[in-house]
């Protein structure tokens, strides 16, 4: 089983290992983006060294964020850079790509909604409802209870 894109969303403010070498193969692409402050990572230090890392500001990220693991002078590459067509995302197929995200909210909703733009161009997604419209907004359980009784999806 493989995967072609990882998302980490873990919040334990320790040095913490996710995911470790071995689960990253070729062609992957990882969005780093828990609750980040310095002392606090989920990748093993191996998979950053074998990644380009795309950030939002370097300064932020590299006391916050997954590459706090690195030299200080470790490369790394601004997303708007990649957005505006200066540079280069992934390169080729092969290529690990790490987007180490560090909390800047609007930056994050801007780079979703980018990639949802180009999506639509290429046919390969599908739209999921994911706005649940209970009778009883405070009985989310029970939603799901009656929904699994009825055997019938819940919209």
């Amino acid at each position: 089983m493989s995967a072609d894109i990882i998302t980490t969303v873990t919040a334990d403010k320790q040095y913490a290992t996710i995911l470790t070498d071995n689960m990253v193969g070729s062609g992957v692409h990882i969005n780093a983006v828990g609750g980040d402050c310095p002392g606090k990572t989920e990748l093993h230090r191996d998979i950053l060294l074998r990644s380009d890392i795309f950030v939002e500001y370097p300064p932020q990220t590299r006391i916050e964020g997954e590459i706090q693991q690195l030299a200080p002078d470790h490369e790394v590459t601004e997303l708007w850079q990649v957005m505006s067509g200066a540079t280069k995302g992934r390169r080729d197929a092969g290529q690990i790509t790490l987007f180490d995200s560090v909390g800047f909210a609007i930056e994050d909703f801007s780079a979703l909604r980018y990639v949802r733009d180009q999506l639509k161009s290429t046919g390969l997604y599908q739209e999921l409802d994911m706005l649940a419209d209970p009778d009883e907004p405070r009985d989310l359980f029970g939603m799901l209870l009656r929904a699994d009784s009825l055997k019938k999806p819940f919209v």
